[in-house]
């Protein structure tokens, strides 16, 4: 098992969390975390993990910090 910290910004945050410290199997990939937290794919516009930039297939290794970004509006 490893141990990662997700943060949820923005909108992502309505009915969640800001920042929990989860529990995963060792090979889950951001994929797994973003349909285990309810979110669709179109809603992680912009993931980092440890302040670099990553994708869904990217995998998780423990005590990684993974943050999860909607899309931002605006005009």
């Amino acid at each position: 098992m490893i141990h990662v910290v997700v943060k949820l910004f923005a909108t992502l945050r309505e009915g969640r969390f800001a920042e929990e410290t989860r529990e995963y199997q060792s090979g889950s990939d951001v994929a797994g975390v973003i349909r285990d937290l309810g979110i669709s794919e179109k809603e992680a516009a912009l993931i980092l993990i440890n302040g670099r930039h990553a994708d869904l297939s990217t995998q998780l290794n423990d005590q990684d910090t993974l943050a999860i970004f909607p899309p931002v509006g605006g005009g």
